[in-house]
């Protein structure tokens, strides 16, 4: 196979000179974590022959032409217990920026307080009190900021996290709706297979009845009947776990009203040709990863800060009085404000291995991030091939289909008519009728498999890029 390669490249860099660590501790400074990751990756895939974010992800549906496949789908996406989770997911992410940001604020809190004494010994007494407080950490090293920005990354991580959910839904509801009209046929045919060995029984037991001859025949033929009466059983067996594949799926199991289609999906004809490398980059998972590995880059910063001096900035104010109205009075009032400046002095290196272990854990995310992409582009390419072998294949077994038919009913006709009074070749032209019959409903069910795999592989649709 043919490649055109081009070169993927994820870069995050953040430079941050801690020149007043290594001016007040001499030597104690951390490289900034910077990637410059490049990997050559095909441009186009020339296995494809040629011929809004909603949109790419489940977009594709329509092109099967199937209103059930597609109803399938939406009712997946409407009910499915863990989209739910991941959408829960999503906005506890929203809410832990929020709290990244807030960080960056003052805070302002009040207090009240009151008391009330009265006894025998004692005169009575009350006394009010009122107090507020404040605090801001001006972000002098832009350590907040980074945190604040590893948050906003862990947001877009979890937004792609959504988005994959979407995806594979999509994708794992459309197989299961495959699988179910799959075992739906193949129930059809085992019944068309005991019908059609019932009926040579009957010719045989006829014949036996006329002549006195083929008792081993009858013993073939009923032994025919009851392994198809047990396939019959067997295929109503996949069909109901098919069914429920689909129902827990659609977060309505047990349903046990789930019927398949007597037909697949039709498969739309090609794929478009020159699929770009590109396209892969929108996959929700790598999408995510590059989040992540971003969020942890910001983070290092914020670790390797941490070695600096803290500033902080702290206000109160409050008064007390005898009698409730005296908290409105100024002349009450007692105000203090501080600066407070903090150093680490020792902790046994445990701040300089935190920075360390910060740095090796993005170096660790750089790596599977590499790794991820590498296998992405690599089930672009088998799914590509396996949709082009799967189409030669369906062509050559389509023509077995069709001379193993006629093989069967020249077989039958030969036998009725004492042409041929051999049960074993009746049988036997059957055998390959029927396994040639299976394996087209199941090479079609896979090739529909193989091009949901596709759509996952690349993301979601052939051609509509991300905004």
């Amino acid at each position: 196979m043919k490649l055109e390669y081009s070169t993927f490249k994820v870069q995050f860099s953040r430079r941050l000179g801690l020149t007043a660590v290594a001016l007040l501790f001499g030597g104690c400074a951390f490289q900034s974590p910077e990637y410059d990751l490049s990997i050559r990756t095909p441009g186009t895939w020339e296995a494809a022959s040629s011929g809004n974010e909603g949109q790419i992800s489940t977009g594709w549906v329509s092109s099967f032409g199937d209103s059930g496949l597609k109803k399938s789908v939406t009712d997946a996406l409407a009910y499915n217990q863990s989209l739910k989770a991941a959408a829960a997911r999503l906005r506890e992410a929203g809410e832990e920026t929020i709290i990244a940001r807030a960080r960056q604020l003052p805070s302002l809190g009040a207090g009240t307080r009151g008391s009330l004494s009265d006894g025998a010994s004692i005169p009575r007494s009350q006394s009010y009190g009122l107090n507020l407080a404040a605090s801001w950490e001006p972000d002098l090293w832009g350590r907040l900021r980074d945190l604040t920005r590893a948050a906003e990354a862990d947001e877009r991580a979890a937004i792609e996290d959504f988005r994959g959910a979407r995806l594979s839904l999509a994708a794992n509801a459309a197989k299961a709706y495959t699988n179910l009209a799959s075992a739906e046929q193949e129930v059809d045919l085992a019944k068309f297979t005991l019908e059609s060995f019932q009926k040579n029984l009957r010719v045989i037991e006829r014949n036996y009845k006329a002549t006195g001859e083929g008792a081993l025949d009858i013993q073939f033929a009923r032994t025919n009947v009851s392994s198809a009466q047990r396939a019959l059983e067997g295929s109503k067996l996949d069909r109901e776990i098919a069914a429920g594949v689909l129902e827990v799926l659609q977060g309505r199991y047990p349903g046990g009203q789930t019927r398949g289609p007597k037909d697949l999906p039709s498969l739309p004809s090609s794929i478009p040709a020159g699929v770009p490398a590109g396209m892969v980059e929108r996959r929700p998972d790598l999408a995510a990863a590059r989040a992540r590995l971003l969020a942890s880059a910001q983070r290092a910063d914020a670790t390797r800060k941490n070695l600096l001096p803290n500033f902080s900035i702290t206000g109160a104010s409050g008064n007390t009085g005898a009698r409730f109205s005296d908290l409105l009075r100024t002349d009450f009032l007692i105000s203090t404000i501080a600066g407070n400046l903090d150093q680490f002095l020792y902790d046994g290196g445990a701040r300089e291995a935190d920075a360390r272990g910060a740095l090796a854990r993005n170096d660790r995310l750089v790596a599977a991030f590499a790794q991820l992409a590498l296998e992405a582009f690599r089930e672009v390419e088998a799914t590509l091939s396996a949709d082009r072998s799967l189409a030669i294949q369906e062509k050559f077994l389509e023509e077995e289909v069709e001379q193993a038919v006629l093989a069967e009913r020249q077989a039958e006709r030969n036998y009725a008519e004492g042409i041929n009074p051999n049960i074993l070749s009746v049988l036997e032209a059957q055998r390959r009728a029927n396994n040639a019959r299976a394996a087209i409903i199941r090479l079609r069910n896979q090739r529909l498999q193989n091009r949901f795999d596709l759509h996952l592989a690349l993301g979601g649709d052939f051609r509509t890029e991300p905004k």
